[in-house]
Formats: structure tokens, sequence, C-alpha cells
């Protein structure tokens, strides 16, 4: 089929419409995306920059998320701390409230007798033991006698004595050197005590009394500090359960648990949190001895219970630094990803009223440029009228 021939008019009118209408395509694209730079044909500078921008905005924006489950398993572990805290305060008062209570343990103690750890046991002043001679507690025999046998000796034979003191338990009789420098020995656990010698020769006055045996009988077992030996350890049962319940979507900051922080897409700043082991053990809050019989079974668990608290004081700070590190991290990824967002924005969206404006030119241009294209063909159409 031949071409058909248009004059210039007509050629030139009918590429202002394309032109227009494709003009017109583009604004209405704008409008529709709020975008005037919607592929990199746009604007390649433009696009790949924001597509990059937004692309690291992202990347954030899920960091972001573990960034604040990070702070939900910190603030677990601290409020876990606050109640660990009261629980051993509670633990504190069962014991300050035992040592109010008399103890009833048998004690066998010597009187103003000024004795060091190196007295010498056939000196006097202890007694004048003959060497060779026995002394022994309960009928088990805690030091044969020598020259050179000390007070010192004494306690140690008394204190490391397997029979007296098993391994495996609580110590059930103490000797010690007072500050007046009287020998004490006491049952502990609010048993008999028996202090015997076979050196008839000597007088024990040095030591516990006069003769050769010294003994008590088993006394009845204070119930109040029993009761509140058998409440410190059920608050010790408590701290064990408390301390494993202080966990946040499987992590346990006070069982040993730790917890890594990213903070940027790089993975190049993080926080590791380290945990720690806060169960009675672990705070070193050991059970009750001999049922708290002994002033020195609670004065040792008030010990252990103020270890426990500067403990815990001490990671309370620590973990309280470490999520105000996380949380600043946060407020700062959330006020950057704003901004990367925002300038990502910058490069690409549209002035909506601008291009409106151009879009309704537009649309004028396509109605002036068709009349143009009636006023081109008109001459063509004027050769009907010959007919």
């Amino acid at each position: 089929m031949p071409d058909i021939a248009l004059t210039v008019g007509v050629r030139q009118s009918l590429s202002a419409i394309k032109s227009t209408t494709a003009a017109q395509q583009q604004q209405q694209l704008k409008l529709a995306t709020g975008k005037r730079v919607n592929s990199a044909i746009d604007n390649p500078v433009n696009f790949f920059t924001s597509s990059g921008l937004a692309n690291r905005a992202r990347d954030l924006g899920s960091l972001l998320d573990s960034i604040g489950q990070a702070t939900k398993v910190i603030e677990a572990a601290d409020k876990g701390i606050k109640s660990l805290t009261k629980l051993v305060e509670s633990a504190q008062g069962s014991a300050r409230q035992a040592l109010q209570s008399t103890s009833v343990t048998n004690k066998i103690q010597g009187i103003g007798n000024d004795l060091t750890a190196g007295t010498l046991l056939t000196a006097a002043a202890a007694g004048t033991f003959t060497s060779g001679k026995v002394i022994k507690v309960n009928g088990t025999t805690v030091l044969t006698v020598g020259a050179g046998s000390t007070i010192q000796n004494l306690i140690d034979g008394i204190n490391t004595n397997t029979t007296l003191n098993p391994t495996s338990g609580a110590q059930k009789i103490k000797a010690e050197l007072d500050a007046n420098g009287n020998v004490k020995i006491e049952a502990l656990d609010g048993g008999a005590l028996t202090v015997t010698t076979d050196d008839a020769a000597s007088t024990t006055d040095g030591l516990f009394g006069v003769g050769t045996t010294i003994a008590y009988a088993t006394t009845t077992n204070n119930q109040t500090r029993k009761d509140l030996a058998a409440q410190f350890d059920a608050l010790r049962t408590q701290i064990d359960q408390l301390a494993a319940d202080s966990g946040y979507n499987g992590t346990n900051l006070l069982d040993s648990g730790s917890l890594k922080v990213q903070f940027n897409e790089g993975n190049t700043a993080s926080i590791t949190v380290s945990g720690v082991k806060f169960n009675a053990t672990g705070l070193g809050v050991s059970a009750s001895t001999n049922n708290w019989q002994s002033d020195k079974d609670i004065n040792d668990a008030l010990t252990n219970l103020t270890t426990g608290l500067t403990k815990l004081r001490t990671q309370a700070s620590t973990f309280g630094s470490n999520l105000s590190v996380v949380q600043t991290r946060q407020d700062f990824t959330t006020s950057l990803i704003d901004t990367l967002e925002t300038g990502s924005d910058l490069l690409v969206l549209a002035d909506q009223n601008e291009e409106a404006a151009k879009l309704v030119t537009l649309n004028t241009r396509q109605q002036l440029a068709s009349t143009a294209l009636s006023l081109a063909t008109q001459a063509e159409q004027s050769v009907l009228r010959l007919f």
C-alpha cells in the first residue's frame, strides 16, 4: 500500500499531539505515585542515591526491632534483681530476728586466762598438762599433748577432726580463742559437749574449768531459731525460682544467659551484655546450718547475705549502664531512619501542586494541538466541495 502523503501542518500537529500525550502520561504517573523520579530513566543519580538511602533505612528498621527486644531482656533482668534484693533483705530480717532469740547451745569457756595461740599446754597458765597425755571432746581424741603442744594445736585438733566435724556437713563443734584470751568450745548444733583428759595431775583451770571432765548434756533446741532457719531456707528456694523466671523471649541474664545487640547494618557496632548466675548459690547465700542454734551460724548467714546484696547492687548498676547504652542507640537509630527516609524522599518525591499544574498545561496544549490539526486538514476537506 503506497504511503499516504500528509501536509507539513498535519504532520507537525500530529507530532505535537504525540509528544503532548507522552508528556501527559508521565505527569499522570508522577501524580499517581507522588514521585518525580520513578525509575533510573527519569534521573539515574537521584534514583540510585534514593534507593541506597531507602535500603539503609529498611535495614536499620529491622535492627530497630531487635534493639527494642534487647531492651526488654535487660529490663526483665533489672526487675528480677530488684525483686531478688527484696528477698535477700527479707532473709536478713529472719537472721537478725533469730539473733534476738537467746542461743542455748552448750559452751565450755575459760575465764580470764589471757592465753595466746602460742601458749604451751604444759605451762601453768594452760593447766600444766603432761606430755603424752590425751585430750578428748565427746570421747574423740583431739590432741595428744607433746612438749611443744600449744593452744592453737588444740583448737586446730578440734576444728579439723572429721569425727566431730564430718567434711560432708556443717561444722558441729567449734573451738576458738576469744578476744580475752579464753579457749571457747561450742556445740553449734545444740548437742552434748564433753571435754575429758587422762591427765590426772593436770588442773584444767587454765582452759575450761576444774577437774579432768567437763560435761554438758544435750539441750532442747531453740524452736524460734529453728523456725526462722526454716523460713530462711524457704526464702532461698524463692530466690532460685525468681532468678529462673527473670528471662524474656528465651534469654535470662540472671541464669548465665548473654545478649549481643547489633547497632548498625554492617555489624561493626554492638554491645554484649554478659549474664550472671544469681540463684541462691550464685549469690553465695548458703542454706541454714544447725537450725541456727548458734550465733556463729547466724552471723555467717548474715555475712553471706551482705555479700549477696553487694553483688545484686553492683550488677544492677551494670545492667542499668547497658540499658542506657541500648536505649540511646535505639533513639539514635530511630532518628537516623527518619533522616534517611527524608533524604530519600527529597531526591524523588514530586511537588503535587507543580505536577498538577503541568498536567493542566499539557491538557490545554493537547486541545490546542487538536485544534491545529483540525485547521490543517480543512484545506483538504475543501476539495470535497468541488464534487
